[in-house]
């Protein structure tokens, strides 16, 4: 099941995984922008306790509610552990970032029911909606 963007633009809550707390990196970006854009969106990173004053949680099961779509900008074996929790948890939703796919992740999200989005950029598809 290859994910539509529409359907992925339309939801309301994100989780963005690989959050970083340098403002050049775009795990960082693109937490910015979709919050700008007017998501709730949750930071995800192990090492992280907050990022500009929000709470950052160390994995997707640690979230206060399940998201609607996860974000991933990791490297691609970490994206393929990720993929196994959304999985798990019942997450319909991934878009990996140019450089975090992986043949092995998107077959296994999309076999297991999972609309996926790769090779496209989330700040390129949500830049028009920054408020």
């Amino acid at each position: 099941m290859n994910g539509n963007i529409n359907d992925f633009l339309n939801q309301k809550s994100w989780a963005v995984i690989g959050v970083s707390e340098n403002t050049s990196k775009f795990g960082y970006k693109v937490y910015v922008q979709l919050k700008k854009a007017g998501y709730t969106v949750f930071p995800i990173n192990p090492k992280l306790n907050s990022i500009d004053g929000d709470p950052c949680f160390p994995a997707l099961s640690a979230l206060p509610l399940k998201p609607d779509a996860v974000s991933i900008i990791v490297p691609p074996q970490i994206t393929e552990q990720i993929v196994q929790e959304c999985i798990s948890l019942g997450i319909k939703r991934v878009w990996m970032q140019p450089g975090s796919e992986s043949t092995k992740a998107i077959e296994d999200g999309e076999s297991n029911g999972i609309a996926v989005i790769h090779h496209e950029c989330v700040l390129v598809e949500t830049r028009n909606m920054i408020k």
